[in-house]
């Protein structure tokens, strides 16, 4: 989906699905307060947030799970798979397409094994049998089936918590001040315009910024477009390795590209001789034989104290 714009700022379009957003909060409240969590035999670190899409989670997920592996552990990530038809099955690249598995586990198994199954409680368990001894969460904070021996909300430091409401008011998938009092600690991702960082009283915060991995060409005039919760984040990456954006399509998260789409883009590249540029996420749900026609531009996560924080995921 698309960050709608009354997300941002209270105006009359948010007061008046004010009262549908308190009926969302107090739903997920109540789904967390009955639920009786399941406990594996490995240590369960959630990386969530608290608002809906774009907030970087996914790629803070695979820098978390490099981590570990540095450190000689095993992590694994369990997903629900958000798209794909399958279910309870350990992701193999080769095998398995973003129509059956989603397009996050796609992303994330290029770092470490993948589990897709929305019983995240029976996910963990197919990991643990795998082998895994850390088990990462991308996504799932709100979900109450597993027990979360860490919980760790990322949070965009250039759009905070919007305007503070509940879908459909605005982002929050939760009253704030209750998903805060879940949390183990903040990942702030990006420049901190809301000084976020002094208001998490009591939790420790980490801070991170989205770094563009340097592609072998890195001038000239691209169109670009991206199916991600915030794909202006995209598009300001590849500006930051110097290229021209002369035309930029936004997509709903976790689009599924049609033929006609795909060739629309092609053609519109041909005709106005520009790189077509668009995410890791998005490839992966573009035939292979179309390839050829797209770039993509990869992402890391560049930590201001790396080793506070995993000596932090190792050590609570």
């Amino acid at each position: 989906m698309r960050t709608p714009g009354h997300w941002k700022n209270i105006n009359l379009l948010s007061v008046l699905l004010w009262p549908f957003g308190c009926l969302y909060g107090l739903a997920t409240a109540c789904r967390i307060r009955s639920a009786k969590p399941g406990k594996v035999k490995a240590k369960v670190i959630c990386i969530g947030n608290l608002t809906a899409g774009g907030t970087g989670k996914t790629p803070v997920a695979i820098s978390l799970a490099a981590m570990l592996q540095k450190r000689g552990l095993s992590p694994c990530f369990i997903t629900r798979g958000y798209g794909g038809t399958l279910q309870d099955v350990l992701v193999e690249p080769q095998i398995h397409t973003a129509c059956q598995v989603g397009d996050e586990p796609l992303l994330l198994a290029r770092q470490a094994p993948v589990v897709v199954n929305r019983d995240r409680y029976q996910g963990a368990c197919k990991a643990v049998s795998n082998g895994a001894d850390y088990i990462l969460m991308d996504d799932g904070f709100q979900n109450p089936g597993l027990y979360k021996d860490l919980s760790l909300l990322v949070v965009d430091g250039g759009f905070g918590f919007g305007n503070g409401m509940c879908i459909p008011a605005g982002p929050l998938r939760e009253f704030k001040n209750q998903g805060l009092s879940r949390a183990d600690a903040i990942i702030i991702i990006g420049e901190d315009k809301f000084d976020l960082a002094g208001k998490f009283h009591g939790l420790p915060v980490f801070k991170g910024r989205v770094v563009p991995v340097m592609p072998g060409k890195k001038t000239g005039k691209v169109i670009a477009f991206a199916g991600i919760g915030r794909p202006e984040k995209f598009y300001q990456s590849l500006r930051e390795v110097g290229f021209e954006i002369v035309a930029a399509h936004d997509f709903p998260d976790h689009h599924f590209y049609t033929e006609t789409e795909l060739s629309r883009l092609i053609k519109e590249a041909q005709e106005t001789g520009a790189g077509l540029y668009t995410t890791l996420k998005d490839i992966v749900k573009i035939p292979a034989r179309l390839w050829p026609h797209f770039n993509t531009l990869d992402i890391t996560i560049e930590w201001q104290n790396p080793d506070d924080l995993c000596e932090f995921l190792i050590k609570n």
